[in-house]
C-alpha cells in the first residue's frame, strides 16, 4: 500500500488535525485505489458506529457516551445510557441495531457495568427516542453470573442472527481458567433471545452440563463478532496472549481451546497450557504471530469492492491498521492485504455500510470516524 506522493503532506496535517473533516487522502491498495475521508473528529475512545436508517452514525464512546453523527456534526451525547465502569478496558463498548430498527427504533449494546463484586460485561436493549435525544426502556437482557475485580477482557462484540437472536462474545475477565468452567460465563460466546431468553437451539438449554446461554466456550478476548451475510456462518476475531490472536467459526457446545491448546505465549515468554492441539479441542481457522491485537471484524459482501467479496475485514489495535483476509474457494485463508498502518491509530471497530464503503473508528483520545471508499478515476 503507498500513499499517492502529493497526499504526503495532507496525511500529516490530517494526522495532527490541522485540516477540515471533509479532507480526505487517496492511497493506492494491492488492486485499487481508495478513498479516506475524516467524517468526524473530537471522540473520546469510540468503540462502535452503527448507520442510522437516513445514514447519520450512531457512535459509541467508551467513557460511557453514544453520540449521533450527522453531516459532519456530533450530537450532544444521548441520554439514558447507564453509568459504566469506565476503567482499564471497560466501559461502554459495542452498539447494534435491531432488524427492524426503522420501525421499532430498538437497538443493544454492552458495557462494562459494577457492582460489589466487581465488574462484567452487561447487554441491554433500548429505544432511541424520536428526537434522538435519549434512550428508553432501557433493560439488561444478558448478565455475566459472575462479576471479578480487575478491568480487562470483557469481549463484548454483538451479532444479530436472521432470526433476531443475539450472539454476544465475553472475554476471560483476565482469568484464563474461567474459560474453561462451563458453569461461568467468562470466555464464551453467549446466545440469547432478544429479550433475553434462551433460544431453545442453544447445545446446553436444559442448563445441565453449562450455563444454558453458553454456545461456544474456550475464548480468550473475542472482541470481534459477525455473520457473512451470504451463507449464515458466525465468525469471531480474538485476541491472544503474546501471539495467538485467532479467527474462529464458533460452533454449538464447542471448545475453541484456550488456555489449554493456543499458539500464543504468556507475556513473559512462558509457555501457556498443553501446545497447539489437542482432541476434542477446536482449532482456528487462523492465527496471527506476532499478534495484530484485533478489534473488530466484518465479511465483506458490499457493493462498492466486488474485489474484495468474502473477504475478511479486521481492525487491528496494536499495528493501526485493518488486515484484509484473502480466502480461496474453499474457505481457506490465502493472502493477507494490511492497509493503513500507522497512518490512522488504533482501529477499534470496522462495519460495511448500505453503499458497500467502510466505517472504522480510531480508538484514541481523540478519537475519529473514517469512511473509507473507492476512489473516484480522474479524467485526462
Amino acid at each position: 500500500m503507498k500513499r499517492i506522493s502529493a497526499l504526503h503532506l495532507a496525511a500529516a496535517l490530517v494526522l495532527f488535525g490541522a485540516i477540515s473533516a471533509d479532507a480526505a487522502d487517496t492511497i493506492k491498495a494491492q488492486d485499487l485505489t481508495v478513498r479516506v475521508d475524516k467524517l468526524a473528529d473530537g471522540l473520546e475512545h469510540p468503540w462502535a458506529v452503527e448507520v442510522l436508517p437516513d445514514g447519520a452514525y450512531l457512535v459509541t464512546e467508551r467513557p460511557g457516551r453514544m453520540r449521533i453523527i450527522r453531516e459532519g456534526k456530533v450530537s450532544d451525547p444521548i441520554g439514558g445510557v447507564p453509568k459504566v465502569s469506565a476503567r482499564g478496558q471497560g466501559g461502554l463498548m459495542d452498539v447494534a441495531l435491531a432488524p427492524d430498527f426503522a420501525t421499532s427504533r430498538k437497538l443493544y449494546f454492552t458495557a462494562a457495568i459494577a457492582n460489589r463484586q466487581g465488574s462484567g460485561t452487561e447487554a441491554f436493549s433500548a429505544t432511541l427516542s424520536a428526537d434522538e435525544k435519549t434512550l428508553d426502556a432501557v433493560k439488561p437482557v444478558f448478565t455475566m453470573r459472575r462479576f471479578t475485580s480487575g478491568n480487562i477482557q470483557y469481549g463484548s462484540r454483538i451479532a444479530i442472527s436472521g432470526d433476531g437472536s443475539l450472539f454476544i462474545s465475553v472475554g476471560d475477565r483476565g482469568d484464563r481458567d474461567r474459560s474453561q468452567d462451563w458453569q461461568d460465563d467468562a470466555g464464551s460466546i453467549i446466545h440469547i433471545n432478544a429479550d433475553g431468553s434462551i433460544p431453545a437451539d442453544n447445545p446446553f438449554k436444559d442448563g445441565g452440563k453449562a450455563l444454558p446461554e453458553i454456545w461456544s466456550k474456550g475464548h480468550r478476548n473475542p472482541q470481534g463478532i459477525t455473520f457473512d451475510a451470504r451463507d449464515g456462518k458466525l465468525y469471531t476475531v480474538e485476541h491472544g496472549a503474546r501471539g495467538g490472536d485467532e479467527i474462529n467459526q464458533p460452533q454449538a457446545g464447542k471448545n475453541y481451546g484456550w488456555p489449554i491448546i493456543t499458539y500464543g505465549r504468556d507475556y513473559s515468554g512462558a509457555e501457556i497450557g498443553e501446545g497447539t492441539a489437542k482432541e476434542g479441542l477446536e482449532q482456528p481457522l487462523h492465527y496471527w504471530d506476532p499478534s495484530i491485537a484485533p478489534g473488530a471484524l466484518v465479511v465483506y459482501r458490499g457493493a462498492m469492492f466486488p474485489e474484495w467479496d468474502g473477504n475478511f475485514i479486521v481492525a487491528a489495535l496494536k499495528f493501526q491498521l485493518l488486515s484484509r483476509m484473502q480466502r480461496d474457494d474453499n474457505g481457506a485463508f490465502v493472502a493477507e492485504e494490511r492497509l493503513f498502518e500507522g497512518e490512522y491509530g488504533r482501529i477499534r471497530d470496522v462495519v460495511v455500510a448500505p453503499d458497500g464503503a467502510l466505517l472504522m473508528v480510531t480508538d484514541e483520545d481523540d478519537g475519529a470516524l473514517l469512511r473509507v471508499s473507492r476512489a473516484q478515476a480522474r479524467n485526462g
